[in-house]
């Protein structure tokens, strides 16, 4: 069941959602001017306040590109495709099948395997994996693996991050992501943790997220990053179908997705561990019968 949850962990968060090793990395230090937050109220000098209406801009033209009001509000979304793992940058095994289910904003459930018998469960702060046997807890470790990959999801830094008067954005200039030119835009909260998103200069759309942390038991600082390739348009949305994972440089995960659909309304029993949900035997919500 291991295997299925590393797996897990690298397809969630977000939901939702890229290429190659970008050459530009996380930098969250910015305008020597700009604040460091400490609470919800923040005082900005006149240089910081333009630097980080500029960064606004970005990031709200950003959300235009993304579909605007019907990207924001999204409430629930179906993907599927295949996932492939990475250890150090090395391929560990074949693509595995998934099909994941997000309802906004803290519940999703992944299904493995071609039977889709395997599936791994999120509501709220707490994570089950559930089989033949019925569903019981993840590992704590892996659950907070999880926690922390879905508090910095591109979903949540753009619909929450954004309008939250505790956050400070910085405009931090031109840069290289995904061999593409770009706009470096970072966030960062009143607990001060940041992440840096990078718009496509041309299309505006992101095209890659990275963020810091630091491990709790050795305290040596990690960084993740996720590169967003191949949009296509979704029901008024642009969805990339493509997403690269890498951990401290090395590529970890890549997903490759055969098709998006949003809004379809999900049936409730899904994110129920104990309601026996049996994607095999359910009819899909707003779908007849053929």
């Amino acid at each position: 069941m291991k295997l299925f949850f590393t797996i897990l962990v690298l397809v969630c968060s977000a939901c939702s959602q890229s290429g190659g090793q970008t050459q530009s990395a996380a930098a969250p230090p910015g305008p020597k001017d700009a604040a460091k937050p400490s609470s919800s109220s923040i005082t900005l000098d006149s240089e910081a306040v333009q630097n980080s209406n500029k960064a606004k801009a970005i990031i709200e033209q950003g959300i235009q590109a993304l579909g605007g009001q019907t990207y924001l509000n999204i409430r629930d979304r179906e993907q599927q495709g295949r996932t492939y793992g990475f250890h150090h940058g090395t391929a560990t095994g074949g693509g595995a099948l998934f099909w994941s289910f997000s309802e906004f904003p803290d519940k999703e459930r992944v299904e493995f395997t071609k039977e889709r018998d395997i599936a791994q469960l999120f509501i709220g702060d707490k994570g089950y994996e559930i089989t033949f046997k019925g569903p019981h807890p993840v590992e704590q470790k892996d659950l907070d693996d999880y926690l922390r990959r879905r508090r910095f999801a591109l979903d949540r830094i753009l619909r929450t991050w954004l309008n939250d008067p505790g956050v400070v954005m910085l405009f931090e200039g031109n840069a290289i992501a995904a061999q593409h030119p770009a706009l470096q835009v970072t966030l960062v909260n009143a607990q001060n943790e940041s992440v840096t998103l990078y718009f496509d200069a041309d299309s505006h759309l992101p095209i890659k997220k990275s963020f810091e942390w630091r491990d709790p038991v050795d305290k040596q600082k990690n960084l993740e990053e996720e590169v967003y390739e191949n949009y296509r348009s979704v029901s008024g949305i642009m969805a990339p179908y493509n997403v690269t994972r890498y951990f401290n440089g090395d590529m970890s995960n890549q997903r490759f997705l055969n098709s998006v659909t949003i809004n379809q309304g999900l049936d409730p029993a899904m994110f129920d561990p104990n309601s026996g949900y049996d994607p095999n035997r359910q009819l899909k919500p707003n779908k007849s019968k053929k």
